[in-house]
């Protein structure tokens, strides 16, 4: 049977690392192709 507690339980400490590792990862990669993008076109910003 489907418990919908379960869903929003707290996750364990291992995949909270892993999600923080993965955000940092993203947002220093989205920040490097910001950069190029800007380098490219002379645009800044959104």
């Amino acid at each position: 049977m489907y418990n919908a507690n379960s869903v929003w339980a707290r996750p364990s400490r291992a995949s909270r690392r892993v999600y923080l590792h993965m955000i940092r990862e993203y947002s220093a990669h989205d920040g490097q192709a910001d950069i190029l993008r800007e380098r490219i076109d002379g645009r800044t910003g959104l």
